[in-house]
């Protein structure tokens, strides 16, 4: 039941955010007075259409369709060869530059508009570096939490599992992951009692610590933290989105340098390298996850968290969107600039055809990434 009830609020969240993309489309459009034709939510066929008679999109077919997998915004003359008046060709480079990335800013802003929010009421940590205003800032400490157990060493032997939040060790709170890790190592050969908290339900068992310099309890640990703000919380909103978007960008490069050398090193006749080559391709799989590892597995597991990992995952993911965008694909926002600046720094005529034929390669090649990725999600999501 939580995995249906995860994978419909991560639908609905997903829709929303490329519905409000493709809206920044359109405001960014009418503006500049070219004809948006239709505003669509889900894809053809459609289920249901209205002309719009008053408001900002007064005469734009409004439709709702039977594929809830995100939205539409048609313009008219979509093509950049086309030239009448409302044709979104007949505009001036500067005033489709606008169109492109309108739906960039408007993601780009949900994202800074929830963080925000969260950092009103407690914005995850996530990275070391996270900004915050010292002076306005109070950091919340979560339980420490076993994120995996060691087969054989003590935590396992004592039946600690992933998931269980530490309260006491040897009799003596336990608030932070150091406060584990220090007490463990001052009775390290003990057998000493432990409290935990598993499934809402206090427990206490007793742990025999190991007499070694390391691995006395035998366990990962982690903390969650959050950090509260009040006036200051506009400002983290936006820094911290400026952050997350430096992180998403440093990781798509990781994800595409580690892509290309695993495949060339597969080539390599040497069976190390090729080992190598093959541990960067299973990193770069694992690092990525396409509509099916979001909608089944990453929002089931955020909506066990509640309201605010939903809220927060919802903002990550509208920043991806944003980032994925900017980039120099075909198919994507920033590679129709991409295409539309090149033919105007070669003053070169970018023909219709010529245009929906690099689209349609790029659109082609999108999806075959997508098909790979959604394997990987379905391969991952059964294993």
């Amino acid at each position: 039941m939580e995995t249906i009830f995860g994978v419909i609020i991560g639908l609905i969240v997903l829709v929303i955010l490329v519905v409000l993309h493709e809206f920044g489309h359109a405001i960014a459009a009418r503006k500049a007075g070219v004809v948006v034709e239709e505003f669509g939510i889900g894809f053809p066929p459609r289920a249901w259409g209205k002309k719009l008679k008053r408001g900002f999109l007064k005469g734009t077919l409004f439709s709702l369709n039977w594929l809830p997998l995100g939205g539409f915004v048609k313009l008219q003359g979509e093509n950049d060869a086309a030239s009448k008046k409302g044709d979104y060709g007949a505009a001036t480079f500067w005033q489709k530059t606008k169109i492109m990335f309108a739906g960039v800013l408007m993601n780009w802003l949900v994202a800074v508009i929830i963080l925000t929010g969260l950092a009103l009421v407690g914005l995850p940590k996530i990275i070391p570096n996270q900004f915050s205003v010292p002076s306005d800032t109070t950091t919340i400490s979560g339980p420490v939490q076993i994120t995996s157990v060691a087969d054989d060493y003590p935590a396992a032997k004592a039946g600690l599992q992933k998931g269980d939040k530490i309260t006491e060790l040897a009799s003596l709170p336990i608030s932070t992951v150091q406060e584990l890790i220090d007490t463990s190592v001052a009775n390290r050969g003990s057998t000493v009692p432990i409290r935990y908290e598993r499934d809402g339900a206090m427990q206490a068992t007793f742990v025999e610590l190991r007499d070694a310099d390391k691995a006395v309890f035998g366990a990962s640990l982690g903390q969650d933290q959050k950090q509260r703000s009040t006036w200051s919380a506009p400002i983290v909103g936006v820094v911290t989105t400026a952050q997350f978007t430096w992180v998403t960008l440093q990781g798509l490069g990781n994800l595409v340098g580690d892509l290309v050398s695993g495949l060339f090193m597969q080539l390599s006749t040497s069976e190390s390298a090729r080992q190598e080559g093959s541990e960067k391709l299973d990193e770069a799989s694992s690092s990525v996850a396409g509509p099916i590892g979001i909608l089944g597995t990453i929002f089931p597991a955020a909506g066990q968290g509640g309201i605010s990992q939903i809220l927060f995952l919802t903002a990550i993911i509208s920043l991806t969107l944003a980032v994925m965008n900017v980039l120099p694909i075909p198919a994507l926002d920033g590679g129709s600039w991409f295409l539309m600046a090149l033919f105007r720094v070669l003053k070169k005529p970018l023909t219709k055809d010529l245009e929906e034929k690099i689209k349609g390669i790029g659109f082609m090649v999108l999806m075959g990434l997508v098909i790979l990725v959604t394997i990987g999600d379905v391969t991952k999501l059964f294993s």
